[in-house]
């Protein structure tokens, strides 16, 4: 695959793109995958794993919360992961990730993910590139078992600028009911940007080729939405799911219907 240069990618939504209509093409699209969500739990033959990877500030939550926030919570769940536990660290990297993976009928989102390991351990010098390569074939070998099991994945990448998240950073520290938000470490993290890009493109070019990269522009949350949205819905639609087989007769079905009719009719008398 012919390695992506972020830096040649824009954050923005098309200057001529109308935010108005885009928002309202956003809610039609997640009301129709709310249906699709349901018939994929009804289903309970396949699963899908939306896998949302991002530099700090890029627009994880806001995601989950504007674009699955509609979704039954029943048949959606959220991991993230953070810096790995004691107990994390004494298995092999996935282990943590894929007593996560989702059953059958489920939505499984990651807020960060397996990404980390061959990304943020990189940046900090705790894996040299020899163990990152072995981790991109392994990664690779977990995701296709994952495929071959029935489970879909999708992975994106929320792109923003430097200073969009210089923006963000600022509007943490403007406001008292996003203080919680803040982490001294995130403008020490902003200060590795080039090695971040670096090593996503690594990661773009090398992990799961059969599965690529959706890059979301997002320095717009509107437009970040709707793009997300969009390749969910595609993505559902592709996996042509189906209703499970009636385990009654119609016949059956509607004797049934009529003994429950006669009975409220003489509760209503």
């Amino acid at each position: 695959m012919e390695r992506i240069d972020l830096l040649s990618i824009s954050t923005k939504a098309p200057e001529e793109l109308s935010k108005k209509k885009t928002i309202q093409e956003t809610e039609d699209i997640l009301k129709e995958i709310s249906i699709l969500q349901e018939n994929l739990y009804a289903e309970g033959k396949q699963s899908l794993l939306v896998i949302l990877q991002a530099l700090d500030a890029g627009g994880k939550d806001g995601t989950v919360r504007n674009v699955f926030g509609i979704l039954n919570p029943q048949g959606v769940k959220v991991q993230s992961f953070k810096k790995p536990t004691e107990n994390e660290l004494a298995h092999d990297f996935l282990w943590r990730v894929h007593q996560f993976t989702p059953a059958k009928g489920m939505i499984q989102i990651f807020n960060r993910s397996h990404y980390e390991d061959v990304l943020v351990t990189r940046v900090l010098g705790l894996v040299d590139d020899d163990m990152a390569n072995k981790r991109f074939q392994y990664i690779n070998a977990f995701e296709q078992l994952l495929q071959d099991t029935g489970t879909k994945i999708l992975k994106f990448y929320l792109h923003i600028s430097e200073e969009e998240q210089s923006e963000r950073f600022y509007e943490r520290l403007s406001d008292k009911s996003k203080y919680w938000k803040y982490n001294p470490e995130d403008l020490e993290t902003a200060k590795y940007w080039p090695k971040y890009r670096e090593y996503y493109a690594d990661i773009f070019q090398k992990c799961s080729p059969k599965i690529p990269w959706n890059i979301i522009p997002s320095d717009q949350k509107w437009y970040r939405n709707y793009l997300i949205a969009n390749k969910l819905y595609t993505t559902l639609l592709d996996m042509n799911i189906k209703y499970p087989e009636l385990p009654y007769s119609i016949e059956e079905i509607e004797i049934a219907r009529e003994k429950l009719s006669a009975k409220l009719k003489a509760w209503k008398k």
